[in-house]
């Protein structure tokens, strides 16, 4: 059975909320007028981006990529440093986690906004080179499970 998540919001004046989601772990959200907490779209990009980063990651590692720096720009930019990687197995674990895993990049695209994912990888060792480019767009209006 999944777990229930939740959050409750309590209003601290002006924009200000506070957010005490079911985790434990409270979050201030604020505009940029008094700036005292994370914006909304800020937070939903981070969500986005850390939600696709773990499932790739999850996948890479599965996949025996000896990764060494990952990092992710939510634009959506994966950038991917390592030994003997694998370009298809990259592209790869990127696809399945626009397309399956992640929840967040789901109900993005599913709206008006169009995700691309991008990557970035160097790749030392046996066959050493850097490549990039883009493996997916999703939305808008469009599950990211059903598109072609």
């Amino acid at each position: 059975m999944p777990t229930l998540k939740s959050v409750r919001l309590e209003h601290r004046g002006g924009m200000a909320f506070h957010a005490e989601p079911s985790s434990g772990h409270p979050l201030d959200f604020d505009d940029r007028t008094s700036n005292t907490g994370a914006s909304p779209v800020e937070t939903v990009l981070s969500a986005l981006g850390s939600c696709s980063a773990m499932d790739v990651i999850s996948i890479v590692t599965k996949k025996r990529q000896d990764v060494t720096a990952y990092r992710v720009e939510v634009t959506v930019t994966h950038e991917v440093e390592g030994r003997d990687l694998s370009e298809a197995a990259i592209r790869r674990a990127i696809e399945l986690s626009a397309l399956k895993y992640c929840p967040v990049n789901a109900m993005v695209s599913a709206g008006a906004t169009t995700v691309h994912h991008r990557y970035k990888i160097r790749s030392e060792g046996t066959v050493s080179y850097s490549t990039e480019g883009e493996v997916i767009s999703t939305g808008p209006y469009r599950r990211p499970d059903v598109v072609t």
